[in-house]
């Protein structure tokens, strides 16, 4: 009988002592301190990276009660991503519901190779206070909206929205080497072709070295992408990259039609990425004028008109 008391006893230890750490953990960091603090979950980030920085930042008093509590809760999975207005005189679990009750910023995308239109779309989408007008100041930055993901207040307006997509690009220019002594507009330009052109990052120094040859050569570009811009949305297709036909290649009359006009097209027609705009800075010396990309996606460069022809027909492509 000794023995399950002993048993007894240690049990309603354990259970007591079980109470008062989950009880600890739930309470507020401090009751009595209302300050608040911006807290931030990063896109993608799990529960447990979550709940360190919560513990990091005083806004919690046990990273385990939380997880467990969380857990329990069933709110892992409706945890948002974004920035939220935490005080250490919130508990355990009033923590937990605001994390999920939507939060300050969205995090928005922007895929490398969008048009300033596109761009409009996704804010469109993410961002409540976004109006029509927004795409007119975005289409005067096109080429100069940074791909990025971003962190982006619920009520911005488009002057914060086009100075930090346009400081981030500030920002990564200034990263490349050799942009010294030259146009940034020729460099951006040729890397918004270069963007829509390439399918991979090893493609574009080698695109962007056809480009300056044809270009120091005083031949058009013939960049089917130019085309693309030039069209404009296709409301059949849903799509602002429709394909482009033999017959546009000249009834498409505009300045962006680089099977009519020679040299560069007046502007940028995509936002390019990194990879394009360090392309763009230091093209790859090559003596190749022509590629196109195959059924499965291979490019293949040729030096002349001829070779290129014969591309064309080996891999059954169509087009200039």
């Amino acid at each position: 009988m000794k023995k399950f008391g002993v048993i007894g006893l240690l049990a309603f230890l354990f259970i007591s002592g079980f109470f008062l750490w989950w009880q600890a953990g739930n309470q507020p960091v401090n009751k009595n301190d209302t300050s608040q603090k911006i807290f931030v979950i990063a896109k993608g980030e799990g529960l447990r990276s979550i709940t360190n920085a919560l513990k990091a930042q005083g806004l919690i008093k046990d990273p385990v009660v939380f997880f467990l509590l969380v857990k329990q809760l069933g709110l892992d999975t409706k945890i948002q991503a974004g920035d939220f207005r935490l005080s250490p005189s919130m508990s355990a679990q009033e923590i937990a519901h605001a994390l999920t009750k939507g939060s300050l910023d969205v995090w928005v995308t922007i895929p490398e190779g969008k048009r300033a239109q596109e761009i409009a779309d996704i804010l469109q989408s993410k961002i409540p206070a976004y109006t029509e007008d927004w795409r007119v100041r975005l289409n005067e930055n096109e080429g100069y909206l940074f791909p990025d993901t971003y962190l982006i207040p619920k009520d911005a307006t488009i002057d914060q929205v086009a100075t930090l997509l346009r400081g981030t690009f500030d920002q990564k220019y200034a990263s490349i080497p050799n942009t010294a002594g030259k146009s940034q507009e020729k460099v951006v330009t040729i890397a918004s072709l270069v963007e829509r052109e390439a399918i991979t990052d090893e493609e574009k120094p080698i695109i962007a070295g056809i480009i300056q040859n044809r270009l120091n050569a005083g031949v058009a570009l013939q960049v089917d992408a130019t085309i693309q811009y030039a069209k404009g949305y296709n409301a059949s297709r849903k799509s602002w990259w429709s394909p482009v036909t033999v017959a546009e290649y000249t009834s498409i009359r505009s300045p962006y039609n680089t099977y009519l006009s020679p040299g560069l097209p007046p502007g940028p027609i995509a936002n390019p990425g990194l990879a394009a705009l360090e392309a763009a800075v230091n093209p790859q010396n090559t003596e190749y004028f022509y590629y196109l990309h195959d059924k499965d996606g291979q490019i293949r460069y040729a030096i002349t008109n001829d070779q290129h022809n014969s591309n064309k027909i080996r891999y059954g492509v169509s087009g200039s």
